[in-house]
């Protein structure tokens, strides 16, 4: 199925005639029913034929608001849509259904899925959509919204598959949590491609929610805080060598000259006392480092 723009005119018009067609039948009802010495057959049929005009014509009006549109069938038969608001007169006694074409929001339960690695993980997301073809929305899918829902949740577990919750390691690598912006552009797409038999079209994506299962929260926080400790020790050991090193070559600009074995002392004193994670106790030697 694919849309196209519907028969429709000026429905003003074809309400005035209604009424007007409504009030004459009336009149020649009464008048033929009046005549004597007998009914006035003649005025009668007259009358009753405005009214079924009357039934005609209200049948062929529709209303349709802003940010809708009325989908006209007739007889089983796809006439066409209309999209401009106001009142209209299509094809009379046919059906008129009403599709929304404001854009609204689909906010997915957050879903229990596995990521790349296996770790049991929670995600949901946010999908904003409109519908692009009423035809397709209409006639192509059983229900466009509950089809819309179903196809981002399998959309949004397919991607969480894909990826890793987070990155462990200096190799980079996209993720789940470093990567949200990419991850909502891909899920974006692979929706798109999912809902375009529907007629859908899909504006937006955004990830809502992200967190590892309740079953492995607390072992994965152990291990992102192992992580962060270990990174933070390797800045502080970068760090202490630098310092040890000056403090070396300014003692060789200060004139002071030491053995292999009081340099080894010293940087392992200074090393201990700057990468330790507590206040370093100093040890006065009253004696030489060789007795």
């Amino acid at each position: 199925m694919k849309e196209y723009k519907a028969w429709h005119i000026n429905g003003y018009l074809a309400l005035l005639l209604s009424l007007i067609a409504i009030v004459g039948g009336v009149v020649l009802v009464a008048a033929g029913g009046t005549t004597e010495p007998e009914p006035n057959v003649g005025l009668i049929v007259a009358g009753i034929i405005l009214f079924v005009v009357f039934i005609v014509g209200v049948s062929s009006l529709t209303i349709v608001q802003p940010n809708q549109a009325k989908i006209v069938t007739f007889f089983g038969s796809y006439k066409g849509t209309i999209r401009d608001s106001g009142l209209w007169m299509v094809i009379p006694l046919s059906n008129k259904a009403t599709v929304s074409l404001k854009v609204r929001n689909f906010n997915s339960q957050t879903l229990k899925v596995n990521d790349e690695e296996g770790n049991p993980i929670e995600i949901g997301a946010v999908v904003v959509f409109k519908v692009l073809d009423t035809a397709k929305a209409s006639f192509d899918v059983d229900n466009y919204e509950r089809f819309v829902e179903i196809q981002s949740e399998t959309a949004i577990r397919h991607i969480a598959a894909k990826y890793p919750y987070d990155t462990f390691g200096d190799k980079p690598m996209a993720s789940l949590r470093g990567n949200a912006d990419e991850v909502a552009a891909e899920l974006l797409q692979e929706l798109q491609e999912r809902l375009v038999v529907a007629g859908v079209q899909v504006i937006e994506t955004r990830l809502t929610h992200l967190a590892y299962a309740q079953e492995i929260a607390s072992a994965m926080l152990q291990r992102q805080q192992a992580t962060a400790i270990v990174s933070a020790r390797q800045k502080i050991v970068e760090g202490a060598v630098g310092m040890v090193d000056a403090a070396l070559k300014q003692l060789e600009a200060n004139g002071i000259q030491l053995d292999d074995e009081r340099r080894a002392a010293m940087v392992n004193n200074l090393m201990v006392s700057i990468v330790s994670d507590r206040a370093a106790t100093p040890v006065i030697n009253t004696g030489s480092l060789y007795s």
